[in-house]
């Protein structure tokens, strides 16, 4: 029988050596270099996630063309050729990230999906109708779904706890400067190419983006990891280190799971669902997001100056997330980080339903543009709380991740041109939905705070450790 105060008095000092872990006067120095070698490759996510981003969100520039004129679009049809997209990507969520444990290969998988995505993006701009652009959407969304959940399962496969928030934000923050630069480089496109060997501007704006997303996904295959355990260019200490550094932090010690069972374990918990239906009721409060330039057009400015001026709140926000999740991890705290951004997002909302005045309106779009800060954490939050297992983990992120998704097939329906320029309602809409998100987020908050007395208690308690269900020293992120 083992006791918890036998646990911890056999606690090693040293690292084993004879697992190919260093000593423990090298182990820091070690970790620093595979840390900032780890974080150098995963920076090409910046890339991945903003073309991500670009793919899927320029027919939101492209409309301030002559998008919606040349394919002869009328009513709800543009909303539906905005929330299509997410149809395709709820599908194929679930399975991607099912192949993805059993591949053990995002290398291959996640560049993979990003060629073929690339390509349908490309060809989106020879589609001549609504049919057309609706089927190329359905199938973007189709081919984009293995990457966002399988990035979020790959950091959660190299990285701690208390590191995940900022490698959340450092990869995702791609899509956040995309939803500003990206407004940037359309306006070049759309103001320069109209015309050229006799296409519309908003069709060069399909090729030109779907082309880079090609050429930087073939140079993605050469630099991304796979996993500590079957990364090639790791040496044997970092590879002994990456692994064991993940075990000391409660990570995969559960055992090996498959792919079916991690399926049966993530459906069968609660934690999960509350999540999905959170997120989703949180992405109709984000769907802002994906009619910004539109929002940003009602204060007056003509095409290109309302692209231009799309770029600097999402240039705050990604500051504004670097700091919130770099607190988030020193403190080991996430849900009052979660509200503090929420409470700002929702100041922003009040000011756009109070007035139309030009200055204000155009300051609430940097509080509502900050809430990304939130998104990020949350997902910091998630990977904490389903750490433990990896096939799990695989599942559940996805199912989440997924299942929000239904929040910006209703949110492309929140912005009809008919209550603009004001979008009052729209507004209250968002602030709603965005008030009844951040308190769900809240009771997961009271929840967790209560487990981990709980666990502290058995702890203290436990005549044998070997029966308690968490690792000794194990507490969730709160």
């Amino acid at each position: 029988m083992t006791t918890l105060s036998d646990a911890k008095a056999a606690e090693p000092v040293n690292d084993d050596l004879s697992s190919g872990v260093p000593s423990h006067a090298r182990r820091d120095d070690l970790e620093r270099r595979l840390l900032r070698k780890l974080d150098l490759r995963m920076s090409i996510i910046i890339v991945l996630y903003a073309l991500n981003f670009v793919d899927r969100a320029n027919a939101s520039s492209a409309r301030l063309a002559t998008f919606e004129q040349d394919l002869h679009l009328q009513g709800n049809q543009y909303a539906t050729i905005l929330s299509i997209v997410y149809v395709g990507y709820i599908l194929m969520q679930v399975p991607a990230n099912m192949v993805l444990h059993w591949l053990e290969k995002p290398s291959i998988l996640i560049p993979g999906s990003m060629l073929i995505w690339g390509l349908v993006s490309t060809l989106t701009g020879i589609t001549k109708n609504y049919t057309g652009i609706l089927l190329a959407r359905f199938f973007l969304g189709f081919v984009e779904a293995p990457f966002y959940p399988g990035v979020l399962y790959l950091i959660s496969g190299w990285y701690k706890r208390d590191e995940l928030a900022v490698r959340t934000t450092l990869v995702t923050c791609g899509s956040v400067l995309a939803s500003g630069f990206g407004a940037v480089f359309a306006s070049g496109v759309l103001t320069a190419m109209q015309g050229k060997l006799g296409q519309a501007a908003w069709r060069w704006l399909f090729y030109i983006e779907g082309s880079a997303t090609i050429l930087v996904a073939i140079c993605a295959f050469f630099i991304l990891p796979d996993f500590p355990y079957n990364t090639k260019w790791l040496t044997p200490e970092e590879r002994a280190l990456a692994i064991s550094r993940l075990a000391e932090d409660g990570i995969n010690k559960l055992g090996k799971r498959t792919t079916m069972q991690g399926l049966r374990d993530a459906v069968c918990d609660w934690k999960v669902w509350w999540f999905s239906v959170a997120l989703i009721i949180q992405f109709v409060a984000l769907s802002f997001v994906i009619y910004f330039p539109t929002i940003v057009a009602t204060l007056g400015y003509d095409t290109t100056d309302t692209l231009l001026l799309c770029a600097p709140p999402w240039v705050f926000s990604t500051i504004v997330a670097f700091v919130i999740s770099r607190y988030s991890d020193k403190t080991h705290k996430r849900y009052v980080f979660l509200f503090a951004s929420s409470a700002l997002a929702g100041v922003g909302f009040i000011i756009s339903i109070c007035t139309m005045n030009t200055a204000a309106r155009y300051t609430s779009v940097f509080l509502m543009a900050q809430i990304s800060a939130a998104y990020m954490v949350i997902w910091g939050w998630i990977n904490n709380i389903f750490a433990r297992e990896p096939a799990k983990r695989a599942v559940a992120i996805a199912l989440i991740n997924g299942l929000s998704q239904t929040g910006n097939i209703i949110g492309a329906y929140v912005w009809p041109t008919n209550w603009g320029p004001t979008y009052h309602y729209s507004y209250a809409i968002c602030l709603a939905a965005l008030g009844v998100s951040t308190t769900m987020f809240g009771v997961m908050y009271l929840y967790l705070k209560r487990e981990n007395e709980r666990i502290e208690r058995n702890e203290r308690n436990a005549k044998d450790i070997d029966n308690l269900q968490n690792p000794v020293g194990f507490r969730y992120l709160v």
